[in-house]
């Protein structure tokens, strides 16, 4: 059952394309991790969809994870996590299923939409699903996001155009953003 985010039409008249988030279909029952340029990252799910991405700590080691690990559970993800480094995959077509508020839903689906290599800031996202002003709100969901890289929080910048605050670091999304700039050109 696929579950979309986009409710009745805001009052601005701005509408959400569907988001690309399923229902889980069970909690994360494994994870496996992946050597990435970022250090580490961990993937959880269950079988069928991605529910969680997470970085490593500073010293690039992969979070501790409690479930049996899985590597070929996650082939496709693995598989599209590398060609997305080496600057073969522009967007991911994975089954995905986080969880979390509403509004925190519509942010991570409009993220969704911010093309490779292009950037937004949080008013731009703030407006997209209908709620100008809420720039801040959107900031507070952005780092929250539970799968980084897939849903794209790190092209999400300050109204100014600045580099502003990343979960994953600033190190990190400055990483990041350069893989997908050295595939522009």
């Amino acid at each position: 059952m696929t579950q979309t985010v986009d409710g009745p039409a805001p009052a601005t008249g701005a509408s959400l394309p569907p988001a690309p988030f399923e229902v889980p279909l069970a909690p994360a029952d494994r994870c496996t991790v992946l050597p990435t340029p970022v250090g580490e990252f961990l993937m959880t799910g269950n079988g069928e969809q991605l529910l969680g991405t997470f970085f490593a700590d500073d010293a690039g080691i992969a979070p501790a994870c409690p479930l049996p690990r899985d590597d070929a559970a996650f082939a496709d993800a693995r598989r599209q996590l590398h060609e997305y480094f080496a600057g073969e995959r522009q967007s991911f077509d994975l089954r995905l299923a986080p969880t979390g508020p509403l509004f925190a839903m519509r942010v991570w689906a409009a993220l969704t939409q911010i093309p490779y290599g292009e950037t937004a800031s949080y008013g731009d996202i703030a407006e997209r699903i209908g709620r100008p002003g809420a720039a801040r709100a959107v900031g507070s969901a952005n780092h929250v996001n539970p799968l980084p890289i897939v849903v794209p929080c790190h092209r999400v910048i300050g109204a100014d155009g600045s580099m502003v605050g990343f979960g994953g670091g600033m190190e990190r999304k400055h990483i990041l953003l350069g893989v997908e700039a050295q595939t522009l050109f």
